[in-house]
């Protein structure tokens, strides 16, 4: 497997040259309630990443949304700058150096630094952090369908640099930004810009390098270094990012000098691609059509809620990378550095967004108008392009997710949100013109046309729209209503425990309550890819969701407090069925795979065998005899019905393919 670099600081591909260094802050943390405020109140050890919410309070669906004080020792010698540099603290944090303050954040997602150096003294310094994960008006998101995990649930840095540097204070982005201007086969031109954080600018130089995909150096420049310098390249014949396995990627170095001695540097990698859309012919990536196929996913992982660890993250990559997808959308925030560094090797699209959320089940509604909101939701949405704008693989920028417009009908008392969002639309474009916005709505989107160059819809066809019949003329009324703007979908699918089963399924039975059997599953997905794969012209589609996932307002399946439209279980063991069916249509590799395998007890003799493969053709045997031979259904399906199990235990097992390259699965049923 390939190694996923982390993101040290607010530049994943930081260079420790000259003054410059960086020290994760993992260890050393204690943590105690703000409310246990005693002189010599006991502290509790712990490790970042951390949230005091990786498990539910005992007995209830219910987690702590509170205030936690973390402090730890920081010893410091000799001259140099210090920044205290935050991937994410969830929701609202205020710093402070030996009981100094120096700063206040306002959003758990999205990365922030301060400067440190006029608070500490040599030897041992105190770091206190007030963290809260509390509602608050002014702090998005507001609400949602997913937990709001407190704590410093991302790593944190200490960078020491020399008076010079390339400035880690703006908006915590790498302070070196690659700006794309025109991209063919033939040719790419570009703008390099730095920001230098010096008192006395005077005698300093940047040194630019640029090495291509293999390392070779392709470009090198020399120039005055200023507050904001900008200097302009173009390279003949460039290896593009390409998509899915062609994802060809460029470092950029920006090595800042006085008097000829290096005092910086910061490296970045991008990609050079160009992209549009088209109403009829969906995502263009470098001058073709390019289908949008993906999932969308949480920062939720059992037993560390959204502080994941190095090895969850792998666990998460491995089965992108199985399943075969060709995007992802990161629901409904910026997801940690090292999700975009593995898009940006892997070739994925990605739709990243803001977390302005909808109600999602909760009373109150996702939208404030108040100055103070506008002013959070706008810094963050700042935050994100900056942070993240030289990943190529960030395609889409989103501005909401399901904000319920005032529609004086079944919606009355939600406001009008659509000014502000047309402004945020606008914010997009005017930091970022080489991207695509849009929104994801689950409500009528022409109040919001004309705000993103590309709609979504957030529609569960099979599931709380249990009528299939429905959904072509929906989605086709859609692309006429909705033109010139590109529709597709955001989020698609229906719940499933790997503890329920039930056949044949009743596809008009209400899914409200408790029993979510793994095979409706299934065929909600069946149905609903049948639909996407004869329109193309759809943008992107977006299954929901990648796994499980906590959200306390929950009381279906058989975990309540979870979401369980997951293709995986929310602790990554178990693949479901219907991640099988997308690894068959979206992955080439050879591949057969058994439906209903964990439905081992058995009390009906008749039973369907259902099996999800890309080969031609598969044939099926039930203990040792052989029941038939299938084709394909050009849905990646094998069907048999009306196999008879014999009392005690069969074995079932389908072959795929021919001779040597021939595939198998096999499980065991037992009758009772």
């Amino acid at each position: 497997m390939k190694k996923i670099l982390t993101c040290a600081l607010l530049l994943l591909a930081a260079l420790a040259s000259g003054a410059r260094e960086v020290q994760t802050l993992s260890d050393g943390w204690s943590i105690k309630p703000i409310s246990q405020n005693q002189k010599y109140q006991q502290y509790t050890p712990v490790t970042l990443p951390h949230t005091w919410n990786a498990e539910y309070i005992e007995g209830t669906f219910e987690y702590n949304r509170e205030t936690m004080v973390y402090r730890r020792n920081l010893p410091v010698s000799g001259p140099g700058r210090r920044f205290l540099y935050f991937e994410g603290a969830n929701s609202v944090c205020q710093v402070f150096v030996n009981y100094h303050y120096v700063g206040e954040h306002k959003g758990g997602y999205t990365a922030f630094c301060f400067e440190i150096t006029p608070w500490l003294k040599d030897g041992d310094n105190l770091i206190e952090v007030w963290v809260s994960n509390a509602w608050r008006p002014d702090v998005i998101p507001l609400i949602g369908d997913f937990n709001v995990c407190g704590g410093l649930h991302r790593p944190v840095h200490l960078i020491k640099t020399a008076d010079d540097c390339i400035d880690p204070l703006f908006y915590a982005s790498p302070g070196v930004f690659v700006v794309q201007k025109e991209v063919s086969a033939e040719k790419v031109s570009f703008d390099v810009k730095t920001l230098v954080n010096s008192k006395d600018p005077e005698g300093l130089a940047l040194k630019l390098t640029i090495l291509d995909p293999d390392g070779k150096q392709v470009a090198e420049r020399e120039c005055k270094a200023s507050a904001s310098s900008v200097e302009s390249f173009t390279l003949d014949r460039p290896a593009l990012w390409d998509g899915l396995g062609k994802a060809a990627l460029y470092t950029v170095t920006a090595e800042l000098c006085r008097n000829g001695k290096a005092v910086d540097a910061v490296s970045v990698q991008t990609g050079w691609r160009s992209l549009a859309a088209d109403a009829d012919r969906g995502i263009i990536l470098n001058g073709r059509p390019y289908q949008v196929r993906g999932v969308c996913r949480h920062e939720d992982f059992a037993g560390r809620g959204s502080a994941l660890l190095p090895e969850n993250y792998e666990t998460d990559f491995r089965l992108l990378r199985e399943i075969g997808a060709t995007g992802i959308r990161l629901a409904h925030y910026p997801h940690a550095e090292r999700v975009y560094d593995f898009a940006d090797k892997e070739g994925l699209l990605v739709w990243t967004e803001i977390p302005w959320c909808g109600p999602g089940g909760f009373q109150f509604t996702g939208f404030v108008d108040s100055p103070e909101f506008r002013h959070n939701a706008s810094e963050n949405l700042k935050e994100l392009v900056w942070q993240k704008f030289n990943h190529p693989s960030i395609c889409f920028w989103g501005i909401f997710n399901e904000i319920i417009y005032t529609d004086g009908k079944r919606f009355t008392d939600y406001g009008n949100p659509e000014p502000f969002a047309r402004e945020l639309g606008k914010m997009y474009k005017e930091l970022d013109p080489s991207r695509l916005t849009c929104f994801a709505t689950c409500e009528d989107e022409s109040h919001y046309l004309g705000i993103a160059d590309l709609v979504a819809w957030n529609k569960y066809f099979g599931w709380y729209e249990r009528d299939m019949t429905q959904a072509e003329k929906f989605f086709d009324d859609l692309h006429a209503n909705s033109s010139p703007y590109p529709v597709g979908i955001s989020e698609y699918g229906a719940g499933a425990s790997i503890n329920h089963h039930q056949w044949p399924i009743d596809r008009m039975k209400a899914s409200k309550g408790t029993f979510h059997p793994e095979e409706r599953q299934s065929i909600a997905h069946e149905d609903n890819w049948a639909i996407i794969k004869a329109r193309p012209w759809m943008w992107g589609t977006f299954v929901w969701n990648f796994a499980d996932f906590r959200s306390n307002v929950r009381r279906e399946g058989d975990l309540f407090g979870m979401n369980d439209k997951g293709l995986v279980t929310y602790d990554r063991s178990v693949c479901k069925d219907a991640f099988y069916f997308y690894k068959a249509e979206w992955n080439p590799e050879p591949m057969v795979y058994i439906c209903s395998r964990r439905w081992t007890e058995r009390t009906e003799a008749e039973t369907c065998v259902r099996v999800y493969s890309n080969q031609r053709k598969a044939t099926l045997y039930v203990n040792g005899v052989k029941i038939g031979e299938r084709v394909n259904d050009g849905m990646s399906r094998f069907i048999w019905a009306g196999v008879t199990l014999r009392k005690g235990d069969n074995e079932i097992k389908v072959v795929a393919g021919k001779g040597k390259k021939a595939i198998s699965d096999s499980c065991k049923w037992t009758l009772k």
